[in-house]
């Protein structure tokens, strides 16, 4: 269970931002005693991988800013973010953490279907991203693109790092950013639905 929470903690983070999960994974797999990737997984922690990551990630930080590119931007991270979900939620659910020692027993027959369950998980949320910001866009001209920005990339830390240093912490961050969509979605859709028209002027 707690495997599963993991990489769907990481998959959502993937959703929000490709590169955010993936980074910090190799960071944490290079820097953190307690955190070990699995063998097939543990290239995200080379250097080449690193500095690709990084560079990824600052260029997404940066392009997913600007008014109109940012819609552009997503159009693109429609293929990577599901796909880095699928490699986050893949290696995350099969690595030795803080809170999993021995995560040989998850997914140990099937090891595509972590891969497929992160892909899914990091599409819903990236449609959901999506969308929201194109209504926000149209909304504001524009303007709100820096501040969802910048909400988007402060979940998609929070829920890297808490899924690989504080489990129990990204499964409550995980409800949050769940609920919000929701509720985001909801609004977008009542503000959507024509007005019932006024009674007919009478005399």
């Amino acid at each position: 269970m707690i495997e599963f929470l993991i990489g769907s903690s990481l998959a959502a983070s993937a959703g929000l931002n490709a590169w955010m999960p993936l980074f910090l994974l190799g960071l944490a797999d290079r820097l953190l005693p307690a955190m070990s990737l699995p063998a097939g997984w543990a290239w995200l922690s080379s250097d080449p991988a690193l500095w690709i990551a990084g560079a990824l990630l600052v260029l997404e930080i940066v392009a997913d800013k600007i008014p109109a590119l940012d819609s552009v931007n997503d159009v693109i991270q429609s293929i990577l973010r599901p796909a880095a979900g699928g490699i986050a939620f893949g290696a995350g659910s099969g690595a030795q953490t803080v809170a999993v020692e021995d995560p040989s027993p998850f997914f140990t027959d099937n090891t595509w279907v972590p891969v497929a369950v992160g892909i899914g998980i990091a599409l819903v949320v990236h449609v959901a991203k999506a969308t929201i910001r194109v209504a926000a866009n149209a909304t504001t001209g524009g303007v709100a693109a820096p501040v969802l920005s910048t909400a988007e990339d402060g979940a998609s830390f929070a829920l890297a790092a808490a899924a690989i240093l504080l489990p129990a912490l990204a499964a409550l961050l995980l409800i949050g950013l769940l609920v919000g969509i929701v509720l985001v979605v909801r609004r977008a859709t009542r503000r959507r639905r024509p007005r019932p028209a006024g009674p007919p002027a009478t005399g």
